[in-house]
């Protein structure tokens, strides 16, 4: 199960990072949204160089299941 609609259509790293920032905003308190923010932000940064498409297909993949374990984390604390 994805957090939100269109995962399974996320193919390069900009559409990754589009769609993480989605989530935040989908996420309950400005405190929390502001951290996952920075988390993605920092991922990106550190991620940047890399250059090889199979790598880079399982950190968009390994992304979205770790998007969907903090949407469902959350959505069970509300």
């Amino acid at each position: 199960m994805a957090p939100l609609p269109g995962a399974e259509l996320v193919q390069t790293p900009l559409q990754l990072y589009r769609y993480l920032l989605r989530c935040c905003r989908q996420l309950p308190a400005k405190g929390i949204q502001e951290h996952y923010k920075h988390a993605v932000r920092q991922s990106f940064r550190v991620h940047s160089d890399e250059d090889n498409p199979e790598r880079i297909q399982q950190i968009i993949k390994r992304a979205i299941e770790d998007a969907d374990w903090i949407m469902n984390k959350y959505k069970k604390q509300n």
